[in-house]
């Protein structure tokens, strides 16, 4: 595509010595430049893409887009704008063909909940049989292929080139988690979403690299229902936040609670345990209709998550017996995720990594009366440090033993980390172990599981890698338990 040509997108006349340019490619990461790359110089929360403008020329990059000046040699195309992360959004669509004019999107935000009602409304789309697509917290989903990402919202040139593919191979509705960063950031700078979703608030990502205080967090997730073209919206009505989120909204609204007067709400919850899975019964109560739905993943929040997807679902026109039927064989990947391993204990993986999903999670676990309650949970390293201590006090109360490990360490020692949750405990005697080596936590947790026990294992979820000095490293905690319990279980038949 010719440099002028892109450039109109953003109303830019580009000088007539550098017009006919020939873009292929468009970057905001200077280590992926090569020859025919517009390279797109945005700001972040710890660097600045200004900075490696340079790097970026001498990969070969002619044309640059600008917000404050950098020094290059003049024969390269530089061009400036107010805010190119904006800028980047724009000229990524145009790059691109305008994807997601050709989708159907529906956006989710909230502090929980997001990765599984997405999954719950991926897998009805998908029993009904429409292709669908999905870019969140565990990458990118379409046509039964599943990409990693490092962000739960890409970056929104990112997002382009995704709903590209996903055009290319048929795909209708798509689904984005939607965080707070991703909004205030501009990251879905330009995207309509047909509908969208609140799933509940509270203090989060809030810290030296993240949202200032928890009034800027709540005004970035509620721009979701406000700026974004939005038609169609379902909130969480027993959360006192949702008066806010929708208070510039002026979408069609539905509100769903658990025992609420709600349109749709949940009723008669009845846990259930089996070996293997963890799970919940209830009762939605649409309108005047009522419909047994049965998830394979516990907790009350699990049925919030569900009703979400229903009405959502329900909106688009998804009938009831195929949405029972996706539900109730579900178990969203890497949230409350039980790994069948061990036939006399349950070993269960969440994305659960601050005090407040620690909270709900191991709050949720003690209703299924374990023998012993036990977490294994870190913090991730170089940030989180306000986390650690909540983390600490929290499960120090609510655990029966605590298995303190690394979580993407990075740079920092784990054990001044491990250090900083145990000032949680505070006067607390609850019992704990310390193994800075996250893998070597995993098998210890394994091979010390009795009868009766559930242990959680919480803060990577579907996630497969560590961050280690700089490093991501292949890590998969389903595969580390699966294979040490059947190390431990060979071990036994061989003392036999």
């Amino acid at each position: 595509m010719r440099l002028d040509a892109l450039m109109s997108e953003l109303n830019i006349t580009v000088p007539e010595a550098f017009a006919d340019q020939d873009i292929d490619a468009i970057s905001y990461d200077s280590r992926m430049c090569a020859p025919g790359t517009l390279f797109v110089c945005i700001e972040g929360n710890v660097t600045d893409g200004h900075f490696y403008a340079k790097d970026a020329y001498e990969r070969g990059v002619r044309a640059f887009l600008c917000q404050k000046p950098v020094d290059l040699p003049k024969d390269a195309a530089v061009l400036y704008v107010p805010n190119t992360r904006t800028a980047l959004a724009d000229v990524a669509a145009a790059f691109y063909g305008h994807p997601a004019d050709k989708l159907r999107l529906i956006g989710i935000t909230g502090t929980k909940g997001k990765t599984s009602t997405a999954l719950f409304i991926y897998s009805i789309l998908s029993e009904a049989g429409i292709p669908v697509g999905y870019i969140g917290t565990v990458g990118v989903m379409f046509c039964g292929r599943r990409t990693s990402t490092l962000r739960t919202t890409p970056e929104s040139a990112d997002i382009q080139l995704y709903l590209h593919k996903m055009v290319k191979a048929g795909v209708k509705i798509v689904i984005i988690e939607v965080s707070s960063q991703a909004i205030f950031m501009e990251r879905i700078h330009g995207l309509k979403f047909e509908s969208c979703i609140f799933t509940n608030l509270s203090p989060d990502h809030i810290g030296r690299y993240e949202h200032p205080n928890f009034e800027h967090y709540r005004a970035s997730k509620a721009r979701l229902f406000s700026d974004f073209g939005c038609e169609y919206i379902v909130y969480n009505a027993d959360d006192e936040n949702s008066t806010y989120m929708l208070a510039g909204a002026t979408a069609l609204s539905c509100g769903v609670s658990v025992g609420g007067n709600t349109h749709v709400r949940g009723e008669d919850i009845r846990l259930w345990r089996e070996r293997g899975a963890l799970g919940v019964d209830f009762t939605c109560v649409f309108g005047d209709r009522r419909y047994p739905i049965r998830l394979r993943t516990p907790g009350t929040f699990s049925v919030y998550n569900a009703l979400e997807a229903i009405t959502v679902a329900h909106h688009i026109g998804i009938p009831f017996d195929i949405i029972r039927t996706a539900l109730s064989k579900t178990t969203p990947l890497g949230r409350f995720e039980v790994v069948d391993a061990l036939p006399y204990c349950t070993f269960v993986i969440d994305y659960a990594h601050n005090a407040v999903s620690l909270e709900a999670a191991l709050s949720v676990l003690r209703e299924y009366n374990p023998a012993r309650l036990i977490v294994l949970v870190g913090c991730v390293g170089g940030r989180t440090f306000s986390r650690r201590k909540p983390v600490g006090e929290t499960i120090s109360r609510l655990a029966d033993f605590c298995i303190l490990t690394a979580d993407d360490p990075d740079f920092e020692d784990p054990m001044t980390i491990i250090r900083d949750i145990l000032d949680g405990f505070g006067d607390r005697n609850t019992p704990f172990t310390a193994i800075p080596d996250r893998a070597e936590a995993v098998r210890y947790a394994v091979r010390n599981a009795r009868e009766g026990d559930i242990i959680l294992f919480a803060g990577k979820g579907h996630e497969a890698f560590q961050l280690i000095r700089g490093e991501y490293l292949s890590f998969s905690e389903r595969s580390i338990i699966t294979e040490e319990a059947i190390r431990l279980s060979e071990e036994k038949i061989t003392v036999k």
